[in-house]
């Protein structure tokens, strides 16, 4: 570490949030090193003074920071976002106090989509997850407004060219019918903005309730509640990491 890393990687590894969290505060000035505001791509080292909006950092290095997984149940409603500035509610303000570090969101869901959402206090950790090429899988239950066709369903599987390239579901489970609607069980790889509602409306077809059932080997079981979590067991937090080429040991 002699040389420094650059501010935002030793800061995401230190637990203080994602990668491109990071790399936005420091592009908004809020950032500052030894008293200087910093800069995108800067070195930076433990030795230095380091403040986020005006608080200095208590610095450490990365690796004292114990890598904690916690499986969240996203209600309706909330937003994924530390402080919102139209005051809704947000995510944060449910999550148990991590400890060292702070809890990074792996990815969003949006504000009507509700289910399992996965924090860690481990940031390099939190970036790999969020990158396609590892083709971590998301687990949806869907409720469909309307009648879905055997053609529809083909054409999800097959692939759809959306705006930003073409997307499909690796897997599609019909459920039962309630009235007008029907559920679906769909899987995907990759965790581009709105990717389920977007598949489901290129073919015409409203989704009026969606709940991400599992990301990876992380589940949303009957113990937690909805806007309650719990911490991830250790062999799901090796699994986690596995998935991602970061071995099973965890600090």
């Amino acid at each position: 570490m002699s040389e420094g890393e650059r501010i935002h990687k030793f800061l995401s590894r230190a637990g203080l949030g994602s990668r491109r969290e990071i790399e936005g505060w420091v592009r908004e000035g809020r950032v500052k090193v030894n008293g200087q505001i910093a800069t995108v791509g800067q070195p930076v080292t433990p030795a230095d003074s380091i403040a986020v909006d005006g608080r200095r950092v208590a610095m450490r290095v990365a690796a004292d920071v114990p890598c904690k997984v916690l499986i969240y149940r996203k209600p309706t409603g909330q937003i994924v976002t530390r402080r919102d500035p139209e005051g809704r509610e947000t995510v944060f303000q449910h999550l148990p106090r991590p400890g060292r570090g702070r809890w990074v969101a792996v990815g969003r869901l949006d504000v009507a989509t509700s289910g399992v959402l996965p924090f860690t206090t481990d940031g390099e950790l939190a970036q790999r997850l969020m990158r396609p090429e590892y083709r971590i899988p998301r687990e949806y239950s869907v409720r469909v407004f309307g009648r879905v066709t055997d053609a529809q369903l083909d054409i999800l599987r097959k692939g759809v060219a959306l705006e930003d390239g073409v997307a499909r579901f690796d897997a599609i489970e019909i459920g039962g019918a309630t009235g007008d609607n029907q559920w679906f069980h769909v899987t995907v790889h990759e965790g581009r903005n709105r990717l389920v509602r977007r598949l489901w409306e290129s073919q015409d077809l409203q989704v009026s309730r969606l709940i991400r059932t599992r990301f990876g080997p992380l589940v949303a079981d009957k113990s937690i509640r909805a806007g309650g979590s719990r911490l991830a067991r250790p062999d799901e937090v090796k699994a986690l990491r596995e998935l991602v080429g970061m071995g099973g040991a965890s600090r």
